[in-house]
């Protein structure tokens, strides 16, 4: 079956994430009055991620504040959401999407915002009960059930969604080990020099964070999971298992439908695959960015909200580049930090902090050649601005001024 949608003009979108709600929403908002499309697996109305690690499963956020709209508003904008509805091929000849019930939906543009997956741990005992992957409503709320006084939580993979959750359950009493294959936490993310920021926040608060490690299985049975086995040996016992190491990029409907992967779905600056009537935003998609100069892709939540803005003018045959310098944040114990800029792991030569790096109220400055690349501020606030324009006008910075904080950074 075909859903007539006046298919001549219907957008399709299939991922309804954030970026999908927001192309969405950005469509009608640059003035496309056709039928829109919004197809999601889930069947959630599309709802923000970040808080699944963050707020949410502190318990802070409530469940309401996690959407991107209210229910109403998709019938209101004469969106046609719908959500249980699994999407297994794309016919890019037919400009037709084929859904799990056989039902086909013709479209005239296509917007693949099918988000990533967590990486599965490759080892025995990885499903068993009680290993946790995070990515959805239902596997945060499952998490939360675990997160309980005294409990022991076993944290693989010492990246963003490992530290969360390692602050999460230490918030609720939980008695957490971290186990890390590399030397310290975030290491690739951020370089020793900072790396080294995180791992001390952590012990503070607790947790056991062990580096250089090998999971060579998870323990237990039918029951669930009752520890971790190490490579040299060693056990480390766990009421449950949080496995963060990583995600991959959803592309087997985009490779399926013969259009160009390399690590995700590849688009110019536009975020136009290599067939002109489809595109891709979010996590999926792997952008040529014309200010880095190469393609590159973000699996942070201000890709998702942003990047459909310009998928969306673009679809529509309006001029948008996407060009807005990576950023991220990040939030655990009494830390929030926020990210702006992209290094490309040892592609800097010198780090630069203004403020008290001990008492973690800093800002840190990856330069290459003088240049600033990145910038990270811990509990300094209102400086993203100046950060992005250091980072977007590719001057050399004289490093003393960098670090100084009677400078103002809108000066530099």
């Amino acid at each position: 079956m075909t859903l007539s949608t006046g298919t001549d003009r219907a957008f399709v979108i299939v991922g309804a994430s954030l970026a999908g709600a927001k192309a969405a929403e950005a469509l009608r908002e640059a003035g496309h009055d056709g039928p829109v499309v919004l197809l999601g697996e889930e069947h959630e109305r599309p709802y923000e991620r970040p808080p699944l690690s963050k707020g949410y499963l502190l318990g802070s956020t409530e469940r309401e504040k996690i959407y991107v709209h209210p229910p109403q508003w998709y019938a209101d904008h004469d969106v046609t959401l719908r959500l249980g509805t699994a999407v297994t091929a794309v016919d890019p000849d037919s400009h037709t999407v084929t859904l799990a019930d056989d039902g086909r939906i013709g479209y005239a543009k296509l917007l693949l915002a099918t988000g990533s997956s967590p990486r599965r741990l490759p080892v025995p005992g990885g499903e068993l009960p009680g290993v946790h992957y995070l990515r959805r409503v239902e596997d945060s709320e499952r998490l939360k059930q675990a997160l309980r006084p005294g409990a022991r939580i076993a944290v693989i993979g010492a990246g963003w969604i490992g530290l969360e959750t390692a602050a999460a359950a230490r918030a609720a009493g939980a008695e957490v080990t971290v186990l890390e294959s590399a030397e310290l936490p975030l290491l690739r993310v951020l370089g020793r020099e900072v790396a080294e920021v995180f791992a001390g926040l952590h012990r503070d608060h607790g947790v056991d964070l062990r580096f250089g490690v090998q999971v060579e299985s998870l323990t237990g049975g039918p029951a669930g999971v009752t520890g971790v086995l190490l490579g040299d040996g060693g056990t480390v016992a766990a009421d449950a298992v949080i496995v963060g190491i990583g995600i991959t990029p959803n592309t087997a409907l985009a490779e399926a439908a013969g259009l160009e992967i390399d690590n995700g779905v590849r688009t110019d600056e536009r975020l136009r695959t290599s067939d002109p009537d489809i595109h891709a935003a979010g996590d999926v998609a792997n952008a040529f960015h014309p200010l880095l100069g190469r393609h590159l892709r973000v699996e942070h939540w201000a890709n998702a909200l942003n990047q459909p803005q310009t998928a969306a003018r673009a679809m529509l045959g309006q001029d948008a580049v996407y060009d807005r310098v990576p950023y991220f944040f990040s939030d655990q114990y009494d830390l929030g930090m926020e990210y702006t800029g992209y290094v490309e792991p040892g592609g800097y030569d010198r780090v630069v902090f203004r403020g008290d790096v001990a008492g973690r109220e800093f800002i840190a400055f990856w330069l290459s050649g003088g240049r600033v690349l990145a910038g990270m501020n811990v509990n300094v606030w209102d400086v993203t601005d100046p950060i992005r324009e250091l980072v977007r006008s590719g001057r050399p910075v004289d490093p003393a001024a960098l670090a100084d904080p009677a400078r103002p950074l809108a000066e530099l």
